[in-house]
Formats: structure tokens, sequence, C-alpha cells
């Protein structure tokens, strides 16, 4: 997968709640996809990890049972031998992303929603949505705002909105003080994985009406 210089990153917070596992599954995915795309990012992250893992050997042992242990070889040898997934070797799709959607965009069951913009949303838990989204060159997203965070990583192709720029590997952070009309740039399409905590708020009536539709 072809990467340009990314230069839009996670937050310190979100990685840290990524970190200590208290990100929803769907936000998760985003951020894993981000960090296996991003030196910058997983370098934080890899330091978040180390502080957590000194706070570990800090804490007081617990004592387990003197079976404790022959219990849990029982389990490993009684869990059944799989044969290893052969893994493509340019994968379209950053590997913590093909583990929901395969890694090959041929893979992918579009769903139209209009303007020649399709989506595929991934099976994740309901605390928030992540889906994949084809946007044609040169088609803008409607116009609007955010009831909660939205978390925007660019996989192939690039967008612009009103003020910034992204291209692979950028990871936008969007909320309710956004509000903006992003667009497929570069005469090319822009596939990114957007993933919301609550639907978007779209400014003109029509989009609103037929959101429930567009399930965005």
């Amino acid at each position: 997968m072809a990467m340009s210089e990314i230069k839009h990153h996670l937050s310190d917070d979100i990685l840290m709640a990524y970190a200590s596992g208290n990100l929803p599954e769907a936000f998760s995915v985003a951020v894993a996809a981000h960090v296996s795309m991003c030196d910058t990012c997983r370098a934080t992250l890899e330091s978040f990890d180390a502080i957590g893992g000194s706070l570990l050997t800090e804490t007081a042992p617990v004592e387990t049972g003197a079976d404790a242990f022959q219990s849990v070889m029982d389990k490993i040898r009684q869990a059944p031998s799989e044969a290893p997934v052969l893994r493509n070797a340019t994968p379209d799709f950053p590997t913590p992303l093909s583990d929901y959607v395969g890694e090959s965009l041929d893979e992918i069951k579009w769903q139209p929603i209009g303007m020649g913009v399709k989506q595929s949303i991934l099976h994740t838990q309901d605390d928030a949505t992540a889906r994949l989204l084809y946007i044609p060159p040169g088609t803008a997203v409607p116009n609007h705002s955010h009831e909660g965070l939205e978390m925007t990583l660019v996989l192939q192709g690039a967008f612009a909105d009103e003020t910034e720029y992204f291209s692979v590997g950028d990871i936008e952070l969007a909320d309710g003080s956004t509000v903006h009309t992003p667009i497929a740039a570069d005469g090319q399409p822009c596939i990114c994985l957007a993933v919301t905590e609550a639907p978007l708020k779209f400014k003109k009536m029509f989009h609103r009406l037929v959101q429930p539709l567009m399930r965005i």
C-alpha cells in the first residue's frame, strides 16, 4: 500500500485510551489500523505500553491456586489446532482492518448510498459504528457537523475540506465543533474508514430526511 508522509495523527488522549483498553471496538479498529501505518503514533503507543508495563511490575502479586498452571496447560492442549492463514503479498488494507473486511477491495460488499458514494458497515459492537466509504473523485460528502467524535482514516486517495488536506495514512478527528464538506481530492476515488459514535448532523433538510436510509 503506497503511502505519503503522514501529517495528521492521533491525540495522546486517544492513544492512551487505546493502550488501556478503554475505546469502543469500532474506534479501536481505526486506531490499530492507523498505528500500523504511522511510525510516529506507533512510537507514542509503545511508550504508553512501556509505562503500563512498568506500573504492572510495581503491583503486588496476587496468589493463585496450586493447580492454576496445570489448568492453563490443559486448556492449551485441548484447544483445536488451526491451519495457517495465507496472506496476500500486497494487501489493500492494513492488517488490523483486514481482519474485519478481508485483504482485497474485491472482497468488499458495497452498498450504494447516492451520488456514486458507497459504504460497507463493519460488524462491531453497537456503541460506535465503523464503515468503509468509497467516494468518487470530486464528490463531496454533504455539509455536516457531529453529535460526537468522528474518526476518519484515509486508506486510498485523499480528501480535503475547507481547511485541511488528508492523504493515505492521515486520520481526521472531528467533533461537535467541526462543520465541514469533505470532498474526494486529486482526481481519484477516496477510500476511507470512518468511525462515529453518533449520527452526523446534516445541514440540509433533504439529507436529514434520507439519512435513516443511508445509516450514517
